[in-house]
């Protein structure tokens, strides 16, 4: 899929008030949205219009940030790093409810206004992105949760308050749920993350199996399948525990993390399925098995 690259003029816009703005910044979230989450929008339509929105405007953030790592091209480390200073400061202000200045963040700063979401998750996603800017080394586990914590469980933290959750009842499942979603796209990102040069595997857990720090060796090396086991049976228990969390949530509210988390446990259940000799080889799911979750997991 090509990268959405935003240029830092793009945060950078004369401010505008009016609705045809705020409409276009919405649709452009939207368009953000269904361009690099499929899953995730498919998921939000089962929400009311209000709700849909304001997700997708909290993804759009979570993608621009992003992408100011991954699709920094030849960018350097430092002057990255002043934009995602610069992003941190502009979200503060929003947040603190003081006008949008800036037209690209015109969505975010209405559902901001919209919806009590939490100004911690808006600016782990910051901290988990950031990370990423150095080589990545995971020394061991703790290191592999708190990057998926991060960038993940953030979004779950977002999401509470949109989804109509009582105050703290999505925090224990939305972390929950966002690690085992982010789990579950470390393996099945493995052969793409290589060509980065990145492995987001532990590498204690690397050692113990005897294969190498370096991503393309690690690929081939014949103990990479007990390692990526390891890391499939915490994805399935968060999962689960995810499952049982939001079991004491309004099940109304909780459609679209649902059908998210079923969708993610399904891709996990094909990958192990496919095994892991040939990670570079993408797994994704058909559509009889979307529309079936859908009916499942949608109602």
């Amino acid at each position: 899929m090509s990268a959405i690259r935003y240029p830092l003029s793009a945060i950078c816009c004369r401010p505008s008030d009016s609705t045809s703005a705020l409409e276009h910044a919405y649709a452009g979230a939207e368009r953000v949205t269904a361009e690099w989450a499929r899953s995730f929008y498919f998921a939000s339509r089962f929400l009311p219009p209000e709700k849909r929105r304001a997700t997708f405007a909290l993804y759009d953030y979570c993608r621009f940030a992003d992408n100011l790592v991954d699709a920094r091209g030849d960018r350097p480390v430092g002057v990255v790093r002043t934009q995602l200073a610069d992003l941190k400061h502009h979200i503060e202000a929003l947040h603190a409810g003081r006008p949008c200045g800036r037209r690209r963040w015109l969505a975010l700063a209405d559902t901001m206004k919209r919806f009590p979401v939490p100004l911690e998750p808006l600016l782990d996603v910051l901290d988990g992105v950031a990370m990423d800017l150095e080589p990545v080394a995971i020394p061991d586990f703790a290191t592999l949760y708190r990057y998926c914590r991060l960038v993940a469980g953030s979004v779950g933290l977002m999401l509470g308050p949109v989804l109509g959750a009582p105050n703290g009842a999505l925090e224990d499942p939305g972390v929950r749920l966002g690690v085992a979603m982010q789990l579950t796209n470390v393996l099945r990102d493995l052969g793409e993350d290589t060509e980065r040069g990145r492995l987001y595997l532990p590498r204690e857990w690397l050692d113990e199996a005897g294969v190498p720090h370096d991503p393309q060796g690690a690929l081939t090396a014949p103990g990479l399948p007990q390692v990526c086991g390891r890391v499939a049976a915490l994805a399935r228990r968060h999962f689960e525990d995810a499952r049982r969390a939001m079991q004491d949530c309004d099940r109304r509210a909780m459609r679209p993390a649902r059908l998210m988390g079923a969708t993610y446990a399904a891709i996990l259940a094909r990958l192990e399925r496919r095994g892991w000799s040939q990670p570079e080889l993408r797994v994704s799911l058909p559509a009889w098995q979307k529309i079936w979750l859908a009916v499942r997991y949608g109602a």
